[in-house]
């Protein structure tokens, strides 16, 4: 069982898992040529919209010539698209259909001095969100090493108990089971027990 100091390590081990499937660089020869067939223009039409000779879309398409910043921009205003769009993978129309399921206590344990977290849909690299589900054991702020703070924006839910959210810029707020908060994790923030039990929460962070 690893050992975590602090919430920002498991957005880092979340980030981390899925740097190996980064996606390429976007072929730009492809995908101008993606762009023109899904309008179903032949090299001509998309060359007269794009006011450019159609000897230069073709070189460009078939990887020949790199365009200007000129002919990018000539090239989106004909696609009507903005020129950064030329550079974003095709959107693959097909649902990938990914799915995974977490049963009762088979999440990833990572407990800390202060949190017990259990990391949910582990299974799945390049996530957008991190859920994990946290047991509170903390009951003052002093027992955390300063302020949790990380990049993204979090959702919170409390599930069981009663706890008080503590954040950088905000009067303390006391809440229980049912009641939720969504707020900026850069924003120092750290959670306290106030009931008798060890609360349990549903954290949701972002990882964008």
């Amino acid at each position: 069982m690893m050992e975590f100091s602090d919430e920002p390590s498991l957005i880092r081990l979340a980030r981390e898992s899925g740097e190996q499937d980064r996606p390429k660089p976007v072929d730009l020869a492809r995908r101008v040529r993606e762009l023109r067939k899904a309008r179903d223009w032949t090299l001509e039409q998309a060359a007269q919209k794009a006011g450019l000779a159609r000897s230069t879309l073709s070189k460009i398409e078939n990887g020949q010539m790199s365009p200007t910043y000129d002919a990018l921009k000539k090239l989106a205003k004909g696609l009507d698209i903005s020129v950064p769009q030329l550079f974003m993978p095709t959107a693959n129309p097909k649902v990938n259909g990914r799915l995974t399921l977490t049963k009762t206590g088979d999440g990833a344990p990572h407990p800390t001095t202060t949190y017990e977290h259990e990391m949910l849909a582990a299974q799945l690299t390049q996530k957008a969100m991190l859920p994990y589900r946290t047991r509170i054991r903390a009951r003052a702020f002093e027992e955390f090493d300063g302020w949790v703070r990380h990049e993204g924006e979090e959702f919170l839910y409390v599930l069981t108990g009663e706890i008080r959210l503590i954040t950088e810029f905000y009067a303390p707020v006391d809440m229980r089971r049912g009641d939720s908060a969504y707020y900026d994790a850069t924003m120092g923030h750290n959670v306290i027990s106030t009931s008798a039990e060890d609360a349990m929460i549903l954290w949701v962070t972002s990882l964008c």
